[in-house]
């Protein structure tokens, strides 16, 4: 009973309590509308090709603005930019809705929309991650924190699509639009309830253009912040572009339909699910670089092996290693990173960890269809594997010089012991 109240001991925090609940409603949504989205231009088109374009133009919007984001950020209270990024999302959904309802959606108009969230999310995502530390008062319960909200996404993640299948068999897409659009307000409501100490917005002299600067080579230099911004990139851009091409290896390799797509893909939902509780029953984010370290060869390795397998029960077990591996590097990377950036540069340094989770996946997917193009896709999901693997051999390589950098940090905040003289 002990363990369990300390997995969820960031929940003691009222203002993140309030944020949990709200962001559990519009997440659920999210990942309605994601699911009608694609089935909506697959049902126009009859197109993979231009279901892949939709899904780029809005996560490359995210990856352009990353750096303009973050200063942006930095300079603004956080709880009202995110209300007013709700209340635009919100927005984009209920007109999603309206035209769908309407019949009279078209294919540049969901492109045009989905761009629109691709802004939003520029926006959102690092306020909402330099925001969390506002949420939760005692610095330690951090991590439990991120583990907590990692948890609810992935919970999300799988009840989403159930019901969006549902509602758009039975209603059409137009529905799950509405019902997203409508989930927003359960955040806001969230963020208008919170008591929140007023945060130092830095009113910098300095231009957009030297803070832009000076967040970058905070980055460059910061070997810890660095290393594990450039490991998370190649995760990105390697690790997730598998997703891409899983309908080839439901029909083609394992001979099943759209049944076995939908297991696989529960299957990596269900490792994401594990890996997000395995760290919200953490009870320190000390020794959460050698979790990266084993994450990302573990994905490496469980990919590879998924590119070999021609068996249901392997592939689907090896779906769970993957789930598990790609989303202990995601929550690891941000975690490590919260707690070792200073307050000033928080929403700087998110935003590049925003551009390595948007930007790099896009990208990926392209090399991925392309790559499966010309050497299959079991061959392909093989390299990108191979890739996560070396990544993390050069992490290896690279974790006694980080720790010797973090340790003096994590000592001066009470998480670890002064050394002994």
């Amino acid at each position: 009973m002990n363990h369990l109240s300390h997995a969820w001991r960031a929940l003691r925090h009222r203002n993140f309590q309030l944020f949990f609940f709200g962001q559990t409603i519009s997440v659920i949504g999210n990942w309605m509308t994601r699911l009608a989205t694609t089935w909506l231009v697959y049902h126009l088109t009859h197109s993979a090709l231009i279901l892949g374009f939709v899904s780029f133009s809005g996560q490359i919007v995210s990856f352009l603005l990353g750096p303009f984001a973050g200063v942006w950020v930095e300079r603004l209270n956080r709880r009202q930019l995110l209300i007013w990024t709700q209340a635009l999302a919100a927005i984009q959904s209920l007109a999603l809705a309206a035209l769908t309802l309407g019949h009279i959606i078209t294919l540049s108009e969901i492109i045009a929309l989905t761009a629109l969230q691709g802004i939003i999310n520029a926006f959102d995502m690092p306020g909402r991650q330099a925001f969390l530390v506002q949420m939760v008062d005692d610095r330690s319960d951090l991590s439990n924190a991120i583990a907590i909200n990692s948890s609810m996404a992935n919970g999300a993640r799988l009840i989403g699509p159930a019901i969006a299948g549902f509602v758009v068999a039975a209603f059409g897409e137009g529905w799950c639009f509405l019902l997203d659009g409508v989930s927003y307000f359960a955040v806001i409501a969230s963020l208008l309830l919170m008591r929140i100490k007023p945060a130092d917005t830095r009113r910098a002299n300095a231009t957009m253009l030297e803070q832009m600067r000076e967040g970058w080579n905070y980055v460059r230099t910061f070997r810890p912040i660095r290393t594990i911004l450039l490991l998370f990139s190649l995760i990105s851009l390697m690790g997730y572009s598998y997703s891409v091409l899983l309908p080839i290896f439901a029909a083609q390799v394992l001979h099943g339909g759209a049944v076995t797509l939908g297991w696989l893909t529960a299957a990596s939902g269900i490792g994401a699910l594990t890996s997000a509780l395995s760290l919200a029953f953490r009870k320190s984010i000390v020794g959460l670089t050698r979790m990266l370290q084993i994450a990302s060869a573990l994905l490496g390795t469980a990919l590879i092996f998924f590119g070999l397998s021609h068996t249901f029960w392997l592939s689907f077990a090896l779906m769970i290693l993957v789930g598990f591996g790609l989303l202990q590097c995601a929550s690891v990377s941000n975690t490590v990173i919260q707690s070792l950036v200073p307050e000033d540069k928080r929403a700087r340094a998110m935003s590049y960890y925003t551009m390595a989770f948007f930007g790099a996946a896009p990208f990926g997917s392209l090399l991925a269809g392309a790559l499966a193009h010309r050497i299959g896709a079991p061959h392909t999901v093989i390299f990108t594997g191979a890739c996560c693997l070396i990544g993390s051999l050069w992490f290896t390589l690279e974790l006694p010089r980080l720790k010797s950098i973090i340790q003096p940090i994590y000592q001066q905040m009470g998480l670890l012991p002064a050394t002994p003289s």
